[in-house]
């Protein structure tokens, strides 16, 4: 499936007259694959987690956001596929528009891929995550660590994954960031500043 294909869902629920959200119309190089996690504050406040896979975003959204403590089992929705551009974007997406609301860059970086056949030989990692099983290392501002994505099927038939923190079986980091507190990673400011400014 190429980028276009890829990105037909995305594009499709959005007017790039109103939004300033980046419709994917060039794929910036890059030497290591990368992740970000957004805060959405959209009809329900939520954490959005994507990370590079070939020239898109593949993206998951997490309630109750990405956790470093490894007993907290997160439960991450996937949604569509978006455009690597879309890891700066920071602003405001116009009331009425699909996702209207504020969102924030709470963290990004570059991520390893781990992800290892029985016999530990290296998968590839759009592989890994086709039969719903994927482990990556995060280096970014304040996620770190290995982590990893399982699908499951869900109560009402459809796929959700599970995000968990792997490492001791203690907690060895903090649980839910709190979005009303939170800092851009790029720019420093609050939900309440981004929605105060109105643009990115």
């Amino acid at each position: 499936m190429g980028r276009d294909d890829s990105l037909r869902t995305y594009r499709g629920k959005r007017d790039f007259d109103r939004t300033h959200e980046p419709s994917g119309s060039s794929a910036p190089p890059g030497e290591a694959p990368r992740f970000v996690v957004q805060i959405h504050d959209a009809r329900r406040m939520h954490f959005d987690f994507r990370l590079q896979v070939g020239d898109v975003l593949k993206s998951w959204s997490i309630p109750r956001g990405p956790s470093a403590d490894p007993q907290d089992k997160r439960l991450a929705v996937p949604t569509e596929d978006h455009p690597l551009e879309y890891e700066d974007f920071e602003g405001v997406i116009p009331k009425g528009e699909y996702g209207g609301g504020t969102v924030l860059v709470w963290d990004h970086g570059t991520y390893e891929q781990l992800s290892h056949d029985a016999k530990g030989r290296p998968v590839d990692f759009a592989e890994s995550l086709e039969r719903g099983h994927a482990t990556f290392r995060l280096h970014g501002a304040k996620l770190h660590g290995d982590y990893a994505l399982t699908r499951f099927r869900g109560r009402d038939g459809d796929d959700a994954w599970l995000l968990v923190k792997k490492g001791p079986g203690r907690p060895t980091g903090h649980g839910t960031p709190d979005p009303h507190r939170a800092r851009s990673a790029r720019t420093g400011r609050t939900l309440a500043q981004i929605a105060a400014a109105g643009t990115d």
